[in-house]
């Protein structure tokens, strides 16, 4: 993906605020699905085949993390540390999402093709945080 693509998607061609752009969204799709998990978790549970207490458990960890990648991107320039900790950690959920969808996870089709699908969005998260930071550092050489 190219440094101009990049910038039309985060509609501005400020690398630090491409950057910053990418982790609010990020923490504002995560904290949604928190609050979704949280207050949800029984109608949710039962239509993605999950347990309520799993949902629970995992709206809590969500809305722990969406606060935390708030907090970087509220930052004027986020410590690279930090977005290659939220990178990473993006990269981790979609790998074991899946994992946990082949391995353990018994869902109906729709739990299936939401495990899927979340786990595409937030790979795609981290791609993109990954690249922004890239860009990023190339811009302050």
């Amino acid at each position: 993906m190219s440094t101009n693509q990049i910038a039309a998607l985060a509609r501005t061609h400020e690398p630090q605020l491409v950057l910053r752009r990418f982790l609010a969204l990020d923490a504002a799709v995560t904290g949604a699905n928190a609050v979704a998990y949280l207050t949800l978790s029984g109608p949710l549970g039962r239509f993605l085949g999950a347990g309520s207490g799993l949902l629970l458990g995992l709206g809590a960890f969500l809305a722990v993390y969406a606060g935390c990648v708030a907090l970087l991107a509220a930052r004027p320039a986020p410590p690279a540390l930090g977005v290659r900790a939220v990178v990473e950690a993006n990269l981790a959920w979609a790998a074991l999402s899946l994992a946990a969808l082949a391995l353990w996870l018994t869902p109906t089709t729709a739990g299936a093709v939401w495990t899927v699908l979340q786990a595409l969005t937030v790979a795609g998260f981290g791609l993109l945080q990954h690249l922004a930071l890239r860009q990023r550092q190339a811009s302050n050489v």
